[in-house]
């Protein structure tokens, strides 16, 4: 998982894991391990959500009632925060996801004789 969260493949820990932001490379440039058969659909965007909203949501209250900040400081401030926080978490999100599969050789990451049975 934490090869993953690097962005790196899951494998080997060194190539790379995703050809754009967050389309996975069809195979590994070191060690050509096939990275096409993950699936990891809604949980990176579902476990970003979880994590972004417990970091944000406290800071915003703490912030409102220990300054009692104008309102623009808050519109700016927060949705600058979320977006900042998403775009450099999604990835690593997905490419933990990616990971994990990968360690327990679910969705496809099993043997070729794994699965035939």
């Amino acid at each position: 998982m934490w090869r993953g969260f690097k962005m790196k493949c899951p494998a080997c820990g060194k190539g790379r894991l995703f050809a754009r932001f967050l389309k996975a490379t069809p195979e590994c440039t070191h060690c050509h391990t096939d990275l096409t058969c993950h699936e990891a659909d809604d949980a990176p965007p579902y476990f970003t959500i979880l994590i972004v909203g417990h970091i944000v949501v406290p800071l915003m209250l703490f912030v409102e009632l220990e300054y009692l900040p104008p309102i623009w400081v808050h519109m700016v401030a927060w949705p600058a925060l979320t977006l900042g926080l998403t775009v450099y978490l999604l990835p690593r999100i997905k490419g933990a996801v990616i990971g994990w599969q990968w360690a327990l050789r679910m969705a496809g990451f099993g043997d070729k004789a794994e699965s035939q049975l």
